[in-house]
């Protein structure tokens, strides 16, 4: 190739690049400025505690989940834990998945499509935790088909982690815009509440490694096909769960997001693949923008239109740090840091970016289970005593999350189970 050639074609990748990502951007303020208008129900707790069922999936983490049942509200209509082992849990009905139990879907839909079908549910709405969702300020659901309660996650082990966390929920605010979408591009996280009846009707049986976006594409059709309009509501009740431990189990949670976003990406009608791939490529892209900026800073000559793409690439640069403080907005914590958070966004974006790269070209077909971290040592588990609990790691902890949820009315809650 002739050097013109050459300078042709970076050129073009630089611009392809900036446009592509422009877009994903643009998309986003859209969301969250435009579409987002009415996205709270009118009636938030339109469905009470006593209309919902509360099941807590785990593998075989007790002491997690003791803590997740503590914080179940005492109107709820029944408290179920769905585990792959038996267990003793304090305000909760333990079901053990068989093994011998056969199901297309994997490990945590597995276990969900075998409560779905022998455990007994009177209640209009299920409301699924992770084994690691605490609730707080839970007093009813709104009438919807799908509810995806908003999280808190907290400091488990790794800073930088935590921080991608943060800016991960800065991202996810533009799921206050998916009200007004037929097919809401995800769902997922530590919570998440369905309306039983449907449920039913589209099962969890199907081959996936995330499992609660699946659920929603498939339902959003099923509604579609009925001649009806998928509901989707979000609940901004920031639920706590519990961010990755390492940067390590970070990158593989990440991986399995990613793989589980392309191989069912199917599922979607063409019309909403440009915005699928507009998240996707302000996930992976992210950390190459800035990148690009200083590539055509001291290589001008290979960038057609310099001094504008220059410009533009500074200005997409900037939405970095406008995600980072719609979740350092969302979190409301530590203020006196954020700063510092503001200044290690950079290197925060690309650590984020990694996971997603990785499944991006090299998907996974299965996953790792997370491991937990417990809520507090006690003298029922001496062998956690000399480990950093959440406790630990989150000085309010214990003052927003260890009592049992009660309403204010009621007398001064009793201990925890854990304490």
């Amino acid at each position: 190739m002739t050097e013109l050639a050459v300078g042709t074609v970076i050129g073009l990748v630089f611009w392809v690049t900036l446009v592509l990502y422009g877009f994903s951007s643009f998309w986003w303020l859209l969301e969250v400025t435009v579409l987002a208008t009415g996205w709270q129900a009118d009636n938030e707790s339109e469905i009470p505690l006593d209309n919902i069922q509360v099941r807590i999936l785990t593998y075989n983490s007790p002491s997690t989940v003791q803590v997740t049942a503590n914080s179940v509200p005492t109107g709820i209509g029944a408290t179920k834990v769905i585990a792959e082992a038996e267990m003793d849990i304090d305000g909760a009905d333990v079901h053990v998945v068989p093994e011998d139990f056969e199901s297309a879907a994997q490990k945590k839909g597995r276990a969900i499509e075998w409560a779905r079908k022998h455990v007994e549910c009177e209640q209009e709405y299920i409301l699924y935790l992770d084994e690691d969702s605490i609730i707080v300020n839970f007093e009813g659901l709104p009438a919807a088909d799908l509810i995806q309660i908003s999280e808190h996650p907290l400091r488990t082990g790794s800073w930088w982690v935590y921080l991608c966390e943060v800016f991960r929920v800065g991202y996810q605010r533009e799921q206050r815009a998916f009200h007004r979408m037929a097919y809401p591009l995800y769902a997922w996280g530590g919570a998440v509440a369905v309306r039983h009846e449907l449920e039913n009707e589209v099962t969890w049986d199907v081959p996936t490694i995330t499992e609660d976006t699946t659920y929603i594409w498939r339902a959003a059709k099923y509604v579609d096909q009925q001649g009806g309009k998928f509901e989707y509501r979000l609940l901004n009740r920031r639920f706590r769960n519990q961010a990755p431990p390492t940067i390590r189990s970070m990158f593989n949670q990440r991986r399995r997001w990613m793989s589980g976003t392309l191989r069912d990406m199917y599922r979607l009608p063409k019309r909403y693949l440009p915005l699928q791939f507009a998240r996707i490529i302000t996930w992976t892209l992210s950390p190459v923008i800035p990148l690009l900026s200083v590539l055509a800073f001291l290589y001008p000559e290979f960038v057609p239109q310099h001094e504008l793409y220059w410009i533009t690439s500074i200005g997409l640069f900037s939405m970095l740090f406008v995600y980072m403080i719609a979740g350092l907005i969302e979190y409301k914590k530590y203020p006196e840091v954020w700063p510092i958070y503001l200044v290690l966004t950079p290197i925060v974006v690309a650590l984020h970016a990694v996971g997603a790269f990785w499944g991006l070209l090299r998907p996974a077909k299965d996953f790792k289970i997370t491991e937990k971290t417990p809520g507090r040592a006690t003298k029922e588990q001496p062998e956690r005593a000399s480990a950093e609990t959440l406790a630990d790691m989150n000085p309010d902890f214990d003052a927003t999350v260890m009592q049992p949820n009660e309403p204010e009315e009621t007398d001064e809650p009793s201990s925890s189970a854990n304490d």
